[in-house]
Parts: structure tokens; C-alpha cells; sequence
């Protein structure tokens, strides 16, 4: 399935390629399991990205498999995988994604090849992917480093060997966007066969600019944007989706290209990948932050009594964001529940409906204002903890400024029940001491996140919890309205997706790196 068949429309059609699930993943601390990535998968999928790339399989066995069962339940997105074939071939519609440093300090220092030698690279690559696929992608590491006339020779050699995009990636996030566009029109001037491929743009956000720089290159003429959800990334990030496509959205008069997204999807995107990567956005984020439609100015507050339009230039509802409604109570039955649930975007089975349902009736009997996003955060902390390791059941804290702070924590290991009681430096340290003593580890704690879900005294918190254990790093997520029995969940999640880490012996994170070290 080649880029034509996804640009069919018109010239001013832009396919858009997420990499939140591998340029995103290797952000550090945000590595994702199975069944965290099929769910990104098929949320991406149905708000309409045209290309997952779904991972960088050879980087480890679990990478490997992830890719494979994301290209096994695909249907309509283009699945691909980087520079590894067999991963992507159950997928109905595949592509593989190869790549060569074609920059002068890139070739000297990280691949010791002459440009002869990187030229023979590029065909020998694309070659090879085309023998397994008739859409190929190839990538210029470094491109906005490199020289024009050899980039140039690079991209001819990788299209005459086949490939059917030609992406330039401004890895080192170093262009500007005077200079991003410039260079697409270079090689859109220069390369004689640049009409058999499409142009994309991948760009970094090291300075800030790499939303500017993609929409520079789309104006150059590119017609693919590779980018990410929330904009997560290595270093400082690449360019946010959310916000690529808002633009062309908003202000088409300027940037006049189309996409298959569906906006109404992006704050549901948005928050899910926050959820399992425990990635807080920042409040002042573009399209996604918490204070993207708020307005504290009286100037601001006055003109948007008068008209929205005074100072929103979207609504929330464009981006999927509906505003707080009380909807349900503690007499709310299963099908209110139930309806509610597809209203948000959950489509769970009977098990997980029971289970989510129940949490629910107790978190009703305990918070007054069941909001939309009380019942996102419980839903999506529940999903995905079938046959855990560990289970938490309950706990009593006694804490305060007299001490002793204390915790008796009950666990289920296995099934079976166990209790202990185990004192500490404040009541999270004793609550983390209790699970040590049910589950002696070696992980150390790198990262303590607590947020509030909604507004009062009375909110869930959302806790996240990264610990990390000979260079394997994991997050665990957990929500409560007590914030300590949020904590303990989170830290229990992080425990069991370690155990499943250590079972299936995946490598060290600096192992995983050093496999895809360089490429961004």
C-alpha cells in the first residue's frame, strides 16, 4: 500500500504520521507495555492518522512483538516500523521506514562512512526494504546539517532504488523556519525524480520551533508531517500533532491543506497518552493544556461573555474538550453508566464495565460531583490491571506532625492475602516501606507525581510512580479521592509492569537507546 493510495484526494492533502509509539517512546521514563501501546494504537487509528509508526522493532523482543500485534489489528492506518520488515507483515496496509546519517559530523563521528560509502548505504537499504514492501520510507538523519548537493544525490539514489517518501528530519532541532523551507525547496528544485515521492518533515523542538518548522516545510511543499501526541519526544520533543493540525484547522486561509484527523479526538489522545506514560501536559500547553481555554482576565472574561470569539479563535469542542457536567450519581444504574461510557469514548467489555462500575458506586459514596474526568481517570485506571502480580486491598495510614507516621497495608500476592504494618519518614514513606516488606525489590524510586483530576477538597488524585531497576524503567499510574491509596495503586502498577519486564527478560532501557541511538 503506497502513499497514493493514501493521498488521493488532492494536492493539498497532508498525510499525517504519528511516532508517538516510537520517536515518543524513547523519550526517557515513557516507555509503554502491549497492551498500553494497542490502546494508543487504536486511538490514533480512529481519530484518522494516516501512518503509525508503531515502534523500532529490532530494538528488543517486546518491541518486536508490540509492532507485530499493532500491525496484526490495524485496519485502516498504514502501519510502520523502522527498519525491520518482518514485524509489520501481518499489517493489511505496511511500511518500512530506513534510514542512513547523511551530515558531515553524523558520517564522521557516528557511522565513520565517506559519502561514497553512505551513498551505497541509502540504495543498498531502500533496495532491501523494497524487496519486502512496495512503501518505503526513507530518512535522512540530520538533514538540515548536511549538505545540500550531497542530500540531494541521496534522496535521487533512495528514490530511484524505490522509496516512495523521502523524509527530512531536522534531528538535532537546529533549523529555523526560513531556512526548513528552503531546503524543501532545494530538493524539490534539485532532485530530478522528487515527483515519484513524497517530501516529509520531521522535526525536533530543541528550540522551540519545530511546530514552525513543519508548517515551513508543508508551505516549501511537503505533503507528509511526522509528529507526536502532546508533542513527546527525545530531548525537548517533536512537533505536537495537536497542534500541527489545529493550524491548518484555524487557519486554513493561510495554511490551506487538509488531513484525516478527527480534532474532536485530540484532548481523548492527549489524555490517554498522559495517563500511561504519567507525562503530565503542562497547564499552558497549546490546544491540549489545562489553561488552553481558560480566561482569568476581566478584559478577557468580559469579552467572552459578550462573544466566544473575542478571545477564543477555537472552542473546546473542537478539540473534544466538553466542559465539566455533574451526569451521574450514586443512583445512577449500569446503563447510565454504560451510556456514559461510549458518550467518552470507552468501548470495554462486560468484565471491565462490572469492575469499572463498581469502583465507580464507591467513588459516588465518597465524592459529592461525579464529573467527566472523575470517570476518565477511574476508567483508565482500571483498564489494563487484569492478572496482576499484585493487588492492592486495603490500607489504614495514621500520620501528622507527632509521629509516629504508620501504614498497615493489605496486598494480594497471587491471589493470597497478605498484611503488614510498617512506619516511615511521613505516610507515603511508610506506605512504600509496607510494600517493600510484602515485596522485597531492589527498584528505586525516580519519580513521585501527584495531581488533582477535578477541582474541590474532595477530587481523585492521579498519582504516577517511575521506578527504575538495573536500567529498566517503568510507570505506574493510580487514582483515588484518598491520595495515599492512589499512591500505593501507582506504586503496586509500577511493581507488577516490572515484574512482567524482569519474566520476559527485555533488555536494559540504555540497551534499547544504544539501538536506536542517533535516529530521531
Amino acid at each position: 500500500m503506497t502513499h497514493s493510495e493514501i493521498d488521493a484526494t488532492a494536492a493539498s492533502r497532508v498525510i499525517i504520521f504519528d511516532t508517538t509509539l516510537r520517536d515518543g517512546e524513547q523519550s526517557p521514563g515513557c516507555s509503554m507495555n502491549l497492551p498500553e501501546k494497542l490502546r494508543m494504537a487504536a486511538t490514533l487509528e480512529e481519530m484518522g492518522v494516516d501512518v503509525i509508526e508503531a515502534g523500532f522493532p529490532a530494538a528488543s523482543d517486546g518491541d518486536f512483538e508490540a509492532v507485530q500485534a499493532i500491525a496484526r489489528t490495524a485496519k485502516k492506518a498504514v502501519i510502520a516500523g523502522l527498519a525491520r520488515a518482518e514485524a509489520i507483515r501481518p499489517a493489511e496496509r505496511r511500511r518500512i521506514h530506513t534510514f542512513v546519517s547523511t551530515s558531515p559530523i553524523h558520517m564522521k563521528y557516528n557511522i565513520n562512512k565517506t559519502p561514497d560509502e553512505v551513498l551505497q548505504m541509502v540504495t543498498d537499504s531502500v533496495t532491501l526494504a523494497r524487496n519486502h514492501t512496495d512503501d518505503v520510507e526513507w530518512s535522512a538523519m540530520d538533514a538540515t546539517r548536511s549538505e545540500h548537493d550531497f542530500l540531494c544525490r541521496c534522496a535521487e539514489a533512495a528514490i530511484k532504488a524505490g522509496a516512495t517518501t523521502i523524509n527530512i528530519p531536522d534531528t538535532v532541532g537546529y533549523a529555523v523556519p526560513e531556512e526548513f523551507g528552503a531546503l524543501i525547496r532545494t530538493l524539490r528544485d534539485r532532485v530530478p525524480n522528487i515527483d515519484k515521492a513524497v517530501i516529509s518533515v520531521h522535526c525536533h523542538n530543541d528550540l522551540g520551533l519545530a511546530v514552525a518548522n513543519a508548517l515551513a516545510g508543508l508551505d516549501a511543499g511537503a505533503r507528509q508531517a511526522e509528529c507526536t501526541i502532546n508533542g513527546i519526544g527525545e530531548r525537548a520533543g517533536n512537533a505536537a500533532l495537536e497542534e500541527i493540525v489545529m493550524a491548518m484547522r484555524v487557519r486554513h486561509d493561510k495554511i490551506p491543506y487538509s488531513n484525516g484527523i478527527d480534532t474532536t479526538m485530540i484532548t481523548r489522545a492527549s489524555r490517554l497518552l498522559s495517563t500511561i506514560t504519567g507525562f503530565s501536559v503542562q497547564p499552558n500547553k497549546a490546544i491540549v493544556g489545562a489553561n488552553a481555554f481558560a480566561h482569568e482576565s476581566g478584559i478577557h472574561q468580559d469579552g467572552m461573555l459578550k462573544h466566544a470569539n473575542s478571545y477564543e479563535i477555537m472552542s473546546p469542542e473542537s478539540v473534544g474538550l466538553n466542559r465539566s457536567q455533574l451526569v451521574l450519581g450514586k443512583h445512577s444504574g449500569r446503563h447510565a453508566f454504560k451510556s456514559k461510557l461510549k458518550d467518552l469514548g470507552y468501548d470495554l467489555g462486560d468484565n471491565a464495565i462490572e469492575d469499572a462500575f463498581a469502583r465507580f458506586k464507591t467513588l459516588a459514596d465518597r465524592k459529592k460531583d461525579i464529573f467527566d474526568e472523575d470517570i476518565v481517570a477511574l476508567v483508565d485506571d482500571e483498564t489494563g490491571r487484569d492478572h496482576e502480580h499484585l493487588r492492592f486491598a486495603s490500607l489504614q495510614v495514621v500520620a501528622g506532625s507527632k509521629g509516629p507516621q504508620t501504614a498497615e497495608l493489605e496486598v494480594a500476592v497471587e491471589g493470597a492475602l497478605r498484611t503488614v504494618k510498617a512506619e516511615g519518614n511521613g505516610p507515603v514513606d511508610a506506605c512504600f516501606n509496607a510494600i517493600g516488606q510484602i515485596f522485597p525489590h531492589q527498584a528505586k524510586l525516580v519519580l513521585y507525581q501527584v495531581h488533582a483530576v477535578t477541582a474541590g477538597t474532595d477530587a481523585q488524585a492521579e498519582v504516577t510512580v517511575r521506578l527504575e531497576e538495573n536500567g529498566r524503567t517503568v510507570n505506574g499510574q493510580g487514582a483515588d479521592t484518598d491520595t495515599l491509596v492512589a499512591s500505593v495503586r501507582a506504586y503496586l502498577h509500577a511493581l507488577n509492569k516490572l515484574t512482567v519486564k524482569r519474566t520476559r527478560g527485555e533488555p536494559e532501557d540504555s540497551d534499547v537507546m544504544q539501538a536506536v541511538a542517533g535516529y530521531a
